[in-house]
């Protein structure tokens, strides 16, 4: 990718954008008191769309890295959240590239979308919580997940029926919003009048 000085600045500006958007986080009823929701994946996807999937991911990259300094997690939180985001803006982006319309932008929305959804449960699994049991022992983490709903067999099935629907609902929010906004700052990324 030919990353000139127009394009940096973007991908610093939609850095700087997410980085805030990712400090302005609240709890949802239906979720567990330690998952937050954030559209700080947002400024990532109209990098992704604007200027491409490598940028997107710079700006997802960026903004866990300013965040990291604020942790909560000791960076666990915002490694997952890189992960999760990279995986959402690469397949938007590259869908978009080379098929830049409503319908390419709508596929490669809801293409990464269910995409970052599906590897929020192995990431969570494998990564997030062993290193959280360090913090909040496994036991009380299903517990929280059991008081919303007592259908739960263990962390698997609370990652499979909490988290992943709440991430792919995180990246369609993200999505719509991006539909809403995109064309009107696009011209603005991109310099184009």
């Amino acid at each position: 990718m030919n990353f000139n000085s127009r394009k940096l600045v973007m991908t610093a500006i939609l850095s700087a954008i997410a980085s805030i958007l990712m400090f302005i986080s609240f709890s949802v009823p239906f979720m567990p008191f330690f998952i937050k929701l954030d559209i700080s994946e947002l400024p990532a996807l109209i990098a992704a769309f604007a200027i491409g999937p490598v940028s997107g991911v710079l700006v997802c990259l960026v903004k866990n890295l300013v965040n990291v300094t604020q942790t909560t997690t000791a960076g666990v939180g915002e490694l997952c959240n890189f992960l999760l985001g990279a995986s959402f803006v690469i397949p938007a982006g590259i869908i978009y590239k080379y098929r830049k319309n409503k319908l390419g932008a709508l596929l490669g929305s809801v293409s990464g979308a269910v995409l970052m959804g599906m590897l929020s449960v192995p990431i969570n699994y494998f990564i997030t919580y062993p290193m959280y049991q360090n913090f909040l022992p496994l036991e009380e983490i299903i517990k929280a997940y059991e008081e919303i709903f007592s259908g739960v067999n263990g962390l698997l099935s609370c990652l499979v029926i909490f988290n992943m629907p709440f991430t792919i609902g995180k990246g369609l929010l993200c999505a719509a919003i991006t539909f809403l906004i995109y064309k009107h700052i696009s011209v603005i990324i991109k310099g184009k009048r």
